[in-house]
């Protein structure tokens, strides 16, 4: 392990910091700086809990509020004798560790520009929000592949199905964020989007044979690697090919996810790829790491077979008594353990955490956070994203005196879930935004009763101008599918007018609802369900604004009927 070498390029004051400060730690010490912890409310009485029972080596907010987060990050700083790594899910922009936080543009919404200098300044909001409350560690970009639109998790998490704009927007991704003295952490690795399952709920798998794997996926990873990225973010996926190339003969039951898996960490991520800093696992709560191997031995063992750090815990004690188990036991050797724990104090000597650090101050991060230009970004971002799929001839721009009479459909989900995952209502301002315009808006309402005694279909016909369907079902964690539900009886809400009533699908989130509505003529991507992508996809319904986005992913799903 070459320490003056990329990703962390340290120098001899460097190095010497993390010489001594690993000389000086016991193996409780050194046990503790393996876990990454979660404080989900980033209060007192959690800091009290952890410290209680370790000094963590890093840790990550849930979504707070600016105060909340200043105010931990000094804290938890004060209490660390070695200081921490503070992380966050920085995926769409400060949003992802406060509330205040400009929410710049999903990553797909970014790709959907075609443009990489919005992926930098996403990356920029990114890290200068983070920074501002003392956040130190960004887990992304995410640079999954989008390859199989029944995935339920990737969608508009990733840069889209195309591996070069990926590659191209990960890369610059990482080289801003850093530039910024907030680590990346490309992720997760061997790569998500081939499996339709979620690696949430079920160790999944990436399926693609080697080379396919090292031409599309591998190609990326090596990009960010090249660009210098200090982590990488072990996912709780299968890479079955790689496993079998590296190890001949090995046995089905034999093949672990990359966060248990040694030959993907070893052999194919450093070896092949050649990445020489710190690898984190997942967070270790999930089903997919869970159901590989019994936990007890699973802790431990995550770090024998070559990662660093081990993120979140089911039950801390518990958990950080199984990695000491498992290094008293000698699962993980001290050369091992040795060899992490220099990993981790190397990314803060490479963030320049070794020298002195100044409390984050909240008037400064009230400054940042939710700035002018941040806000800019995202209207940018919102007005060259927006993708009309598909057009009926004559339908669009939209008026009330083309259309007075709307029929409004809604397609959401109650509110729930939590930090990124957390489902926004949005259709709802949509709706707004069109009675502002002058539309008279009806909203669509299921009957109570079935065949025989529905409505007539004409007066339906004569009633509306237009229909406008508006879907914001949006990824999240512990979900399987994202797909259209529609309404009782015999789907109320499908499209059955769309012959004799424009209609026009709006999509704020998943792209793939063609799949469900294939025959729809009229067909709108927006990629995020944010204030500034509501504003912008009015603006080009009205025709104050040209659509400009370009498809990222086949939103017509391979269906040959959804052409039409």
């Amino acid at each position: 392990m070459d320490l003056k070498a990329k990703p962390f390029n340290l120098s001899d004051e460097d190095i010497e910091w993390v010489n001594s400060t690993l000389a000086s730690m016991s193996m409780e010490d050194k046990a503790g700086q393996l876990f990454c912890v979660l404080f989900k409310k980033a209060v007192p009485e959690e800091f009290d809990y952890v410290f209680g029972i370790m000094n963590p080596g890093a840790c990550m907010y849930r979504v707070v509020p600016v105060k909340n987060a200043v105010e931990a990050s000094n804290a938890l700083q004060h209490m660390s004798r070695i200081p921490l790594l503070i992380a966050a899910n920085l995926e769409k922009g400060g949003n992802g560790i406060v509330e205040e936080g400009t929410l710049v543009g999903s990553p797909m919404e970014i790709a959907a520009t075609d443009d990489v200098e919005m992926a930098r300044k996403m990356a920029s909001a990114c890290a200068r929000e983070a920074r501002a409350v003392g956040a130190n560690w960004a887990f992304a970009p995410i640079i999954d592949i989008d390859s199989n639109f029944r995935n339920p998790i990737t969608n508009t998490r990733t840069f889209g199905s195309d591996s070069e704009r990926v590659k191209n927007m990960g890369k610059a991704y990482v080289e801003t964020v850093q530039s910024y003295g907030v680590a990346a952490a490309i992720k997760h690795f061997p790569g998500d989007g081939q499996d339709e399952r979620d690696q949430h709920l079920v160790t999944s798998i990436n399926s693609m044979d080697a080379d396919e794997w090292m031409a599309t996926y591998g190609k990326a990873y090596k990009a960010c690697i090249d660009a210098g990225s200090l982590t990488v973010m072990a996912g709780h996926i299968m890479q079955p090919a790689w496993s079998r190339k590296l190890v001949p003969g090995i046995k089905d039951e034999e093949i672990m996810p990359a966060t248990l898996s040694s030959e993907l960490l070893n052999g194919l991520l450093r070896g092949k790829l050649g990445f020489n800093g710190l690898i984190c696992t997942d967070a270790t709560t999930m089903a997919g790491y869970m159901l590989a191997m019994g936990r007890d031995k699973a802790v431990p063992y995550s770090i024998a077979a070559g990662c660093d750090m081990f993120l979140f815990a089911r039950n801390l004690e518990e958990d950080y008594g199984f990695m000491l188990e498992g290094i008293r036991n000698g699962i993980i050797s001290e050369e091992r353990l040795n060899e992490a724990v220099t990993r981790i104090l190397a990314v803060k000597a490479a963030l320049g955490l070794n020298k002195k650090q100044l409390d984050v101050d909240i008037d400064e991060a009230m400054k940042i956070v939710g700035c002018a230009e941040h806000k800019t970004w995202a209207q940018e971002c919102a007005d060259a994203a927006i993708t009309l799929v598909k057009e009926q001839k004559g339908v669009l721009p939209i008026s009330p005196e083309k259309y007075r009479r709307v029929l409004f459909y809604t397609i959401e989900p109650s509110a729930g879930g939590e930090g990124n995952y957390k489902t926004t209502p949005a259709c709802a301002k949509v709706r707004q935004m069109l009675v502002d315009e002058g539309f008279e808006v009806e909203d669509f309402v299921p009957q109570p009763y079935g065949e025989g005694f529905t409505t007539k279909y004409m007066d339906f016909v004569n009633r509306y101008d237009l229909i406008i369907y508006v879907a914001n079902l949006s990824t999240k964690s512990n979900q399987t599918v994202v797909r259209i539900e529609w309404k009782q009886p015999m789907g109320a809400d499908c499209g059955h007018y769309i012959n004799d009533i424009p209609t026009i699908f709006i999509s704020l989130e998943n792209p793939y609802h063609l799949l469900d509505f294939p025959r729809v003529k009229t067909y709108i991507n927006c990629y995020s369900n944010n204030d500034c992508c509501i504003k912008a996809l009015v603006d080009k319904l009205t025709g104050r604004s040209s659509f400009k986005g370009k498809s990222p992913v086949d939103p017509f799903c391979g269906k040959w009927d959804a052409h039409l």
